[in-house]
């Protein structure tokens, strides 16, 4: 039996969300996806997740409550965060606590090849320097 990895998809606007979720399924990931932080808090408290696509502006509790709830949880240490923003200032601030940073708008092929490299490289791996900047960009 072959499980696959869960992903957490994050972001209030509806179509956004749909993409990345159909970016991350097409990837190889079991996808979940929420529209609001407290409900993603409530499932962080039942689930390992193996990656999280995270916006910073959603309802409830925001992006960044999130990401830091997630960096001081032992048992998600080895849960990778990409944040999808727009806000570039606060992704900046945020980038020692995430694994990765996607600007908006950010496309299904982009966030798919980004999230299948993960599948391949566990959180204790980093990805190349180079791959980091072209993804950044």
């Amino acid at each position: 039996m072959n499980i696959k990895p869960i992903a957490l998809i994050v972001e209030d606007n509806e179509d956004q969300n749909m993409v990345f979720t159909m970016a991350l399924d097409q990837a190889g990931y079991m996808t979940e996806s929420f529209q609001n932080g407290l409900n993603v808090q409530k499932r962080l408290a039942e689930i390992t997740p193996d990656i999280v696509v995270l916006d910073l502006h959603i309802p409830g509790v925001n992006g960044k409550v999130l990401l830091s709830q997630i960096r001081s949880d032992w048992r998600l240490s080895d849960t990778r965060v990409i944040l999808a923003t727009a806000d570039a200032g606060l992704a900046i601030a945020l980038q020692p606590q995430a694994d990765l940073i996607l600007l908006k708008p950010i496309s299904f092929s982009q966030l798919n090849k980004l999230a299948g490299r993960f599948l391949h490289h566990p959180r204790h791996r980093d990805l190349p320097a180079a791959d980091e900047a072209h993804a950044a960009s």
